[in-house]
């Protein structure tokens, strides 16, 4: 289970309560180590998972230190989910030029969510305590979770060097509907969204799906996105892109077709930077006065959320 927001719970794992007997949790742990072995037939990553959420949840003391910090024993990242603080850098190397706030709108919207589900006037000492965080409801650990992605996105795209422009946080005339990034370099223009499911996904009739999606259709989402910079600014976006954490996409790259003539993309968060360094196979470079040409565009129309 990786150590994200959306991550599931050892609960949810198991399918009990977090308030269940220990009794009730033994149960729960040997029946679905039974239903999901792989000598009968069942699914290893799930097996893998069951045993994680035994670890972190098995024994009294283990539950107690997870249900104090939220993250207790077994595999886990010790980073804050808190907002990282500014860090001056070692590498001196001119960085992609960057304008808007990324994660910010998202990070916002969270704080604001976090209070109203905790209780106005109650105290929130720390709206990042990893206990408090997992014991909230998905749609508010989702909404950090994206804010997270969304920054780490943004981290790696700053090392792309000075060829290269980033909008972070792009309005499309509704915050809930904006462009993470969009990107422009030498290799073309890329609308993207960072996203973080909290499981596997799969390619599905050109469009991105697994449990934790449901009905949504990300890349159809994405190219209504994108329509509308394009309407503003008479530009085309070589590639729409959606970036997803490492572990949760079977390939570092897969191609979904074409929306409006640019390429659908969905790509491992450790194989972006070659992409965007070495372009979408079949398109063009962009170089000279167009480049000029579209950044100027970009720059006059572009707003944030």
């Amino acid at each position: 289970m990786a150590d994200s927001p959306i991550s599931p719970t050892p609960y949810e794992v198991l399918g009990v309560s977090a308030t269940a007997p220990q009794e009730e949790l033994r149960r729960a742990y040997r029946r679905l180590l039974r239903q999901t072995h792989p000598d009968t037939g069942g699914d290893p990553a799930r097996f893998v998972a069951v045993q994680e959420a035994w670890e972190r949840v098995g024994t009294p003391d283990d539950r107690a230190a997870y249900d104090r910090s939220g993250r207790g024993a077994g595999p886990r990242d010790d980073a804050s989910w808190a907002p990282r603080p500014a860090q001056s850098r070692a590498d001196t190397r001119p960085r992609a030029r960057s304008h808007g706030h990324p994660g910010g709108w998202r990070r916002e919207r969270y704080l604001v969510l976090m209070r109203e589900w905790v209780g106005r006037g109650e105290p929130l000492e720390d709206p990042y305590d990893a206990g408090l965080v997992r014991s909230a409801p998905r749609e508010i650990r989702h909404i950090l979770a994206d804010a997270l992605a969304e920054e780490a996105t943004a981290r790696s795209l700053s090392t792309l060097g000075i060829g290269y422009t980033i909008w972070h946080d792009v309005d499309t005339g509704n915050p809930e509907e904006k462009i993470d990034h969009i990107v422009l370099g030498p290799t073309g223009l890329f609308a993207m969204l960072s996203e973080d499911f909290g499981a596997p996904v799969t390619i599905r009739r050109g469009e991105l799906a697994g449990e934790t999606i449901g009905d949504g259709r990300p890349m159809h989402d994405l190219g209504a996105r994108a329509k509308v910079i394009v309407r503003a600014t008479r530009v085309k976006f070589t590639a729409l892109v959606i970036v997803v954490p490492d572990d949760e996409l079977g390939e570092a790259v897969v191609q979904l077709g074409s929306i409006r003539g640019s390429a659908a993309l969905v790509v491992r968060h450790s194989a972006l930077l070659a992409l965007l360094r070495d372009g979408v196979p079949g398109t063009r470079v962009v170089g000279g006065n167009e480049l000029f040409d579209v950044r100027t565009r970009l720059q006059s129309a572009i707003r944030f959320v």
